[in-house]
């Protein structure tokens, strides 16, 4: 007897328990939803996100629909069967809860969702979401039909704005080859009028919204998990050699962007949560990819500090600073990762000790208003 193939989906949760379910139905309820095999992965979250996902799936935690959804919504019948696993096991049956008791960033539990659904032979593909998405009906679908029908390494689809679905968030990614600095293609722009761009366009795609091949995964090996947060997927596109990035038409999702660490959105600056994480990871990714550009990026880094100051004030400027030379965080960033365990993944000393003598000049300079 053949089992049909099935697409393997990967969510990654930390403090996630205002949209998990919504990106849930959204799934379950679209046609095809037997084709997909769902894992969901937390992060030790501390709101109790995968409490709520095992009392949802028993059909004692439904949420009120939100008149602001771009998709209109239908709860799948309760209860569903929800395996529930720890790090290392085997995913089972169409969803699995992962719980995995420590928070080591967001491609740890993208990997752990990865080995999960890499062990069965009936998943072919994996499909990496976030839990502050919201898929149209037709997405998964066209992305399964996709997955086992053309060569590809990583492919993605349009990622348009939850709060304003008529405007795209990302087309999928480029990366400055002199900063380091990664902009989303065709962010801003009315989705109605504007058309996905070029296969060749692609540096990589949004972690976001992120289908991966087998292939891709037995050659390539696993997502980078040193990064915690950002510049992982861009990491992890940049070792592909020659795979080929996608985009898939059609494949749409509205995400709401940020929802559990600040990200900045059209609509918002970034906070120094995600300032700190977001220069480290760009220096350290050009340290480790653009051979030579480092002078450059960090020229323009205290650019853009100036810049932030400026705009958004002393606390997210320092932040941004500290991140780009590699050093301990602000107090604020440090007490938002609250485990002991968690911190010392997140925050490792850096092994760039020449750029200490740059942040003594930053204290002497700076000093009176920090």
């Amino acid at each position: 007897m053949t089992v049909s193939p099935k697409l393997g989906v990967v969510i990654v949760t930390y403090n996630a328990s205002e949209v998990i379910r919504q990106c849930l139905e959204s799934l379950l309820t679209a046609p095809g939803a037997g084709g997909l095999a769902i894992v969901v992965v937390d992060n030790a979250s501390p709101d109790g996100t995968a409490d709520l996902i095992e009392r949802w799936a028993r059909g004692e935690a439904e949420q009120a629909p939100d008149p602001a959804s771009p998709v209109p919504l239908r709860a799948a019948p309760k209860p569903l069967p929800l395996a529930i696993r720890a790090p290392g096991e085997v995913a089972e049956g169409s969803l699995t809860l992962i719980r995995s008791g420590l928070n080591r960033g967001f491609a740890y539990g993208v990997n752990r969702g990865l080995e999960a659904l890499k062990s069965r032979d009936d998943v072919a593909a994996f499909w990496v979401l976030n839990p502050d998405c919201v898929a149209p009906p037709e997405t998964p679908g066209r992305l399964r039909d996709f997955a086992f029908s053309e060569r590809f390494g990583l492919a993605g689809g349009r990622c348009r704005f939850y709060q304003r679905p008529d405007i795209v968030q990302t087309d999928g990614g480029k990366v400055s080859r002199s900063t380091g600095v990664c902009r989303g293609i065709h962010a801003g722009c009315p989705a109605a009028e504007t058309p996905l761009p070029a296969d060749d366009e692609l540096d990589f795609i949004s972690g976001a919204h992120l289908l991966v091949s087998r292939d891709y995964l037995d050659t390539v090996g696993l997502m980078p998990e040193d990064y915690f947060l950002y510049y992982e997927e861009v990491d992890w596109a940049f070792r592909r050699g020659t795979f080929a990035l996608r985009v898939v038409p059609g494949a749409d999702i509205f995400h709401r962007g940020g929802a559990s660490i600040r990200s900045g959105t059209f609509a918002r600056a970034p906070s120094s949560f995600a300032n700190y994480f977001n220069h480290r990871n760009r220096m350290w990714f050009v340290r480790r990819h653009l051979t030579g550009r480092s002078s450059r990026a960090l020229v323009w880094s205290f650019a853009k500090t100036l810049q932030v100051l400026a705009r958004d004030g002393w606390p997210e400027a320092w932040a941004l600073m500290k991140g780009v030379l590699g050093l301990a965080p602000p107090r604020r960033v440090r007490r938002s990762v609250a485990d002991a365990a968690a911190r010392a993944h997140a925050f490792p000393p850096s092994p760039h000790g020449p750029l200490r003598i740059i942040y003594k000049f930053c204290i002497k300079i700076f000093g009176s208003i920090s």
